[in-house]
């Protein structure tokens, strides 16, 4: 039997980057993965000033210098936005000094060890049955889907360059051409380019419990880019989104979104992955004091979204993004900036009107555990 420093469940983008830069480092390193060759589909993206210094230039599909909001009014947002080339940054973190299992893992024993070569060492369980010691074991599996954890859901299409006319990159537009009663669930556009010829234009529910489905997203992306004279041929490249944007578990065995890298009220986990990779293989924890309250503060936003009413959330946004560029950027990309973080929810909270604040104090002193969110608003 063979064991390795380290053992990594999971070949998606959290995995597959610890296990590069494990590599990088000088361990040896085991990859479990059901489908550890498949191809990545999904779009992701980070904020440019979000990423560590080795990562590949030709992961980058585009920059974006000053992405757009769109809530009441259109707002120039003064921070370089960047879009990954999906293919491009699988290949650019290169695992082919790991070895890689197709296999399933049905447990992970890291208090349970197994004797191997007179060492007590953490193990996993197999679906053929086989047991795997390594010197750490790491799940980046995700997180599976509940009826209990608010969700992000989004469907778009791709389409040229030259088909939308818009030069904006659309961050977030929420302006209410989708056809979507005021009273139902809100969506808005993101319209980002995939490089120089393609853009991406995706109706998105930032966060629901329950979250809108695929059917309604593609009705409301239908009606809003048809009401801006863009008719779709059905021909186009889709995608579809759904995550959980909680759920992970805060502890040392886990990473990524399994290790609820998750930003619960943006969705996004990748950057912070890629940031934190380098940490984590030096043993030292994702998770001090000051990264611990900051998710704590995060949560609190995630149901104050939740619980905002449809008609309120333009002017949610309007104010966020009214506030400093490096208040949103505490907020949106600051893991463990405590002091940033409470700065710019202090600060949000201020500038909105009564009427809201009084919704936002009663959404966040609420117990931890998210209320579901009535369908039918």
């Amino acid at each position: 039997m063979v064991t390795d420093d380290l053992l990594i469940c999971g070949a998606g983008p959290a995995g597959r980057a610890l296990a590069h830069r494990a590599l990088a480092h000088g361990l040896t390193v085991t990859v479990v993965d059901p489908h550890p060759h498949r191809r990545w589909s999904a779009t992701y993206a980070a904020w440019a000033d979000e990423l560590p210094g080795w990562v590949a230039t030709e992961a980058i599909a585009a920059r974006v210098e000053r992405p757009v909001a769109w809530t009441s009014r259109r707002i120039e947002l003064d921070r370089p936005y960047l879009v990954f080339d999906t293919a491009a940054l699988q290949d650019s973190l290169d695992i082919s000094g790991a070895r890689l299992i197709q296999d399933s893992v049905t447990a992970i024993d890291a208090a349970a060890r197994t004797r191997y070569d007179g060492l007590d060492l953490p193990s996993v369980r197999l679906a053929s049955g086989r047991t795997l010691p390594a010197g750490r074991v790491i799940d980046a599996r995700g997180i599976p889907r509940s009826p209990n954890l608010a969700e992000q859901t989004a469907y778009g299409v791709i389409v040229d360059r030259g088909h939308y006319p818009d030069p904006d990159a659309l961050f977030m537009d929420w302006r209410d051409d989708n056809g979507a009663d005021p009273a139902e669930l809100p969506s808005f556009l993101y319209a980002i380019p995939l490089g120089e010829d393609r853009i991406l234009l995706e109706e998105t529910c930032l966060a629901g419990l329950p979250a809108l489905d695929q059917r309604t997203l593609r009705e409301r992306l239908t009606h809003r880019l048809r009401s801006r004279g863009i008719i779709l041929t059905g021909a186009e490249p889709t995608e579809r989104v759904r995550f959980p944007v909680h759920g992970g578990t805060r502890h040392a065995t886990a990473f990524g979104a399994a290790g609820d890298f998750t930003h619960p009220a943006t969705g996004y986990s990748v950057a912070t992955s890629l940031r934190l990779a380098d940490t984590v293989i030096a043993g030292e924890s994702a998770w001090p004091a000051s990264a611990r309250a900051v998710h704590l503060l995060r949560q609190s936003g995630l149901r104050a979204l939740l619980a905002l009413p449809s008609t309120e959330l333009p002017l949610f946004f309007d104010t966020f993004f009214q506030l400093p560029i490096a208040a949103q950027s505490a907020y949106l990309s600051g893991h463990d900036d405590l002091r940033g973080t409470a700065a710019a929810m202090t600060a949000l909270f201020a500038a909105l009107p009564w009427r809201v604040r009084r919704k936002l104090a009663a959404a966040v002193v609420v117990p931890p555990r998210l209320q579901r969110r009535s369908s039918s608003r």
